[in-house]
């Protein structure tokens, strides 16, 4: 007379007599060994709460039958949401620098900048480049030129006014010239 042997009734013998060949099996579904070994630990998770009730005749069918569910959800959710795991290819991923239209733009709006601010008065555009480009405080740049503190104030606050007006009229106008360069 054969003996079926005993099913295991606590977690730590299922785990022992089962995870290599879960891991092995759940590996050739997914083709994933770290995917398999996520999923083997979340199938035991699952089996679990019911191996601690004795819920459970035969826990080892529960594993596998509950991990298989999770893998073949798992390669369902890769064709909705096929995005890999894997970090991407450099030879066929988009470039982090800017393209061509970005760079032009971005020379375009650096020269309309530069003229922008060429075209400051002379102390609206020391006090700007001072707070700036040489990020210095309204005191030291009133100390730097000789002039008061509220002087600087006014002339800063005058310069960034100026330029987002000569900006925005810029702007405004390029998109105007644009829009009737177009074709109706």
């Amino acid at each position: 007379m054969s003996q079926e042997p005993t099913p295991p009734r606590d977690l730590a013998s299922l785990y022992r007599l089962t995870v290599r060949p879960l891991r092995q099996y759940l590996a050739r579904i997914l083709g994933n060994t770290p995917e398999a070994q996520d999923i083997a630990h979340d199938a035991y998770l699952r089996v679990y709460p019911i191996m601690k009730k004795q819920e459970a005749g035969k826990p080892e069918a529960l594993l596998f039958t509950t991990a298989r569910r999770l893998a073949f959800n798992r390669l369902k959710r890769r064709h909705v949401s096929p995005f890999s795991p894997t970090p991407p290819v450099p030879e066929t991923s988009a470039s982090p620098a800017p393209g061509v239209v970005q760079q032009v733009m971005a020379r375009q709006e650096l020269q309309q900048l530069e003229q922008a601010i060429a075209q400051l008065p002379e102390g609206c555009r020391t006090v700007l480049l001072l707070r700036k480009l040489e990020l210095l405080s309204h005191r030291e740049i009133a100390d730097r030129l000789g002039i008061a503190v509220s002087t600087v104030e006014k002339q800063h606050a005058r310069a960034l006014r100026l330029l987002r007006t000569a900006l925005t009229d810029r702007s405004s106008h390029a998109a105007s010239s644009r829009s009737a360069e177009l074709p109706s």
